[in-house]
């Protein structure tokens, strides 16, 4: 379970596959500084076979690339989920699902039964790693796989012409973040995300993101950025404090020292640290890179 669960928590965002492609999906933008040059793609933590191959201006980069960035190389290190996952994602005591209000732990458990996950092997879990994993486990029944994720498939295809991969962040980074949320605010997190499984609006929103990645569509994803700049929720100030708007200033930081270092790399990242006022283009060109949308 643990195997599973490590590899599953790449794919913090599920997305819906939309019924109609574009032929320029995500976002790509062309990063220049002293004579060097940087294609920023922004990606899906999960996919299904009809999401490849991908547009011709990315992999024709990636082929002449000297470096693909990841967020987090899926192809790295397991030992490293397993420890980051020990070290954030466990509970010291045995059942922490005994500790919630009654309430709550009733309707984890009827989200946990619909969803076909076992409660027991969920219940040392911290209240932030079983929202993730019901989120997972609801779009994984319809068959998005993090094995198919497009981090996945520019990790393999790098291999494939021998570029080299390097991860912007690890995985201690990213799941701690989650450790910096109180016991009250985790509760609050699983409790919003119940509710957003409950009433069906997560998947009206994943479906809406996938929508923007699938076309390019600029205006869909401002729209999505302005309504996370505007939720008040427990969980939606931490995504966009946090998982977005902080993690954006170390990316940019490190892909500002990778395009100084490299002439011509890529770097790929999940799509919504591409929009938005604070996001890694932006920054980018604060730090004074010459930034070009491409779509």
């Amino acid at each position: 379970m643990h195997r599973q669960i490590i590899v599953l928590f790449l794919s913090l965002v599920f997305l819906a596959l939309p019924s109609a492609w574009g032929a320029d999906r995500g976002a790509l933008f062309k990063v220049t500084a002293k004579g060097h040059t940087m294609y920023l793609f922004g990606t899906m933590h999960v996919g299904q076979p009809g999401f490849y191959p991908l547009e011709d201006t990315i992999t024709g980069a990636l082929a002449k690339a000297s470096t693909l960035a990841l967020e987090i190389d899926p192809l790295g290190d397991p030992a490293a989920l397993q420890a980051a996952l020990q070290a954030h994602g466990m509970a010291t005591s045995a059942n922490a699902q005994a500790a919630m209000p009654a309430p709550l732990r009733e309707r984890l458990r009827r989200v946990l039964a619909k969803a076909g996950i076992d409660a027991v092997a969920v219940s040392r879990f911290k209240p932030w790693l079983v929202a993730t994993i019901l989120a997972m486990g609801e779009y994984g029944a319809q068959g998005y796989r993090a094995d198919l994720s497009v981090d996945m498939h520019l990790a393999q295809l790098a291999r494939s012409n021998k570029v080299p991969v390097i991860s912007l962040e690890t995985p201690q980074l990213q799941m701690g973040l989650f450790s910096r949320l109180s016991d009250a605010d985790q509760l609050s997190f699983l409790e919003e995300s119940l509710t957003l499984i409950e009433n069906g609006k997560q998947s009206e929103e994943v479906r809406q993101i996938v929508a923007a990645w699938g076309s390019a569509d600029r205006a869909m994803f401002e729209q999505i950025a302005e309504r996370a700049a505007k939720d008040t929720t427990v969980a939606g100030r931490f995504v966009k404090n946090v998982l977005l708007d902080e993690r954006n200033v170390g990316l940019a930081d490190k892909l500002a020292r990778l395009l100084e270092k490299e002439v011509n790399t890529v770097a790929a990242i999940g799509v919504l640290h591409l929009v938005g006022g604070n996001s890694v283009p932006a920054l980018l060109s604060a730090r004074g890179a010459s930034v070009e949308r491409i779509y």
